[in-house]
């Protein structure tokens, strides 16, 4: 058996899109055995969105569904049909975490709400991800509401950060309310998974994509709490120098926060003469100057690139760092130095790298490459040979009525 945490836990997923599968990818990359639910014939809406990838027989993969369904089993099954209904029940019996996040309320239509899947196994732990959530206890007007990245992203406040002061809110091209909804559910799992050692019990978890959004803006929002004051886009209030800078040939991204930082950073530009500046004293005072200090810091930068800013700045222990793009990172040292790409062998799309886990534990090795992304209904006489014993003749007979 692997010796990776979660070595033997076996995860059931209905789910599409991103934040259900980012989580039981995070999940899979811990060792889990990840059995991914879908409607035969369609499968997972994430499979048809590109960057289409081909090869030279002309198959096709999705780009968007390799992103965050490495590491699982593709099992398809008619949830619709009563025999369907009474296979998925006896995966339950036989699994450790079920995680759903289509419609909300998607199970439940079906006969499988939290109570029911506690009767069938008391140990089970059952996750929903919703936009909004769905506990009872918890229910709010916008309950009901189809929720995207963009909509949480806007509706929690992300958004209204994001862009000039007297320009539109912008969404920042990443994920943030799913995948960090992802991230969140499987920390809740871990959670759930602890205290099921500790009382044996399983654990019904409700994720909502609005509520990470809060906890992400939570600097706005207890700002507002304790000032009566709404934060603006674009324009810092408490911090300066903070945010970018224009270099001969990019962007340098810093902060400068307490009195010995903003000296060591007036030492760097050789302008000890602002040090003592009343003007400039502290961090806030700095932000209410702003425009009488940043020509002096863009003065000082455009004739020097951004990584000789750096080397400067560090020097004086300065935190500051280069803005870098995609390809920056792609070759990015410390990237490959931090194992942070994964490759994975498709038979179709060829080596593909990936971005790989974060997390790094002392007595695991970091996986360097991943089981290719499951083919729509891959393993389906697997899981059912091997975690339900079915024999040949039941499955041939299952696929004849499309049920699998």
């Amino acid at each position: 058996m692997s010796n990776k945490p979660l070595a033997g836990i076996r995860v059931l997923a209905i789910e599409t899109q991103v934040a259900g599968p980012y989580c039981t990818m995070m999940l899979g990359d811990a060792g889990a055995e990840v059995i991914k639910v879908e409607s035969p014939g369609r499968g997972d809406a994430s499979r048809e969105p590109g960057p289409i990838l081909k090869n030279e027989a002309g198959e096709k993969i999705s780009g968007y569904f390799m992103r965050w369904n490495r590491n699982k089993k593709s099992l398809t099954l008619n949830l619709k049909s009563e025999e369907g209904r009474e296979i998925f029940k006896e995966l339950l019996k036989k699994s450790d975490v079920i995680l759903e996040n289509l419609k909300p309320g998607f199970l439940t239509g079906i006969g499988f709400d939290y109570g029911t899947i506690k009767k069938i196994n008391p140990r089970i732990i059952h996750v929903s991800i919703s936009g909004f959530g769905v506990d009872k206890r918890y229910l709010g007007p916008f309950t009901k509401r189809t929720a995207y990245d963009i909509v949480v992203q806007a509706m929690g406040g992300l958004m209204d950060l994001i862009g000039y002061e007297d320009g539109p809110p912008l969404h920042p091209m990443i994920a943030f309310g799913d995948v960090v909804t992802g991230m969140m559910t499987a920390y809740a799992v871990m959670l759930a998974l602890y205290k099921r050692e500790v009382t044996g019990e399983g654990e019904s978890i409700d994720m909502a994509m609005y509520d990470v959004m809060l906890s992400l803006t939570e600097r706005t929002l207890n700002f507002y709490s304790m000032t009566g004051k709404v934060m603006s886009r674009g324009k810092e209030s408490l911090i300066y120098p903070w945010g970018s800078f224009k270099t001969r040939d990019g962007y340098v991204a810093m902060i400068v926060l307490e009195s010995k930082m903003w000296k060591r950073f007036c030492e760097a530009m050789d302008k000890p003469e602002l040090i003592e500046d009343e003007r400039f004293k502290t961090a806030t005072l700095r932000s209410k100057h702003k425009l009488e200090l940043e020509p002096l810091i863009n003065e000082w930068m455009k004739d020097k690139t951004s990584e000789e800013v750096c080397d400067i700045m560090l020097k004086n222990n300065v935190p500051i760092g280069t803005v870098n793009n995609a390809r920056q990172i792609f070759n990015s040292p410390q990237a490959e130095a931090r194992k942070m790409w994964m490759e994975i062998d498709d038979p179709v799309a060829a080596k593909v790298k990936v971005i790989g886990n974060p997390v790094k534990m002392a007595s695991i090795p970091v996986d360097e490459t991943a089981k290719a992304v499951p083919r729509l209904g891959e393993n389906t006489d697997e899981v059912l040979q091997e975690v339900l014993d079915f024999p040949a003749e039941k499955i041939k007979e299952l696929k004849t009525n499309q049920i699998v």
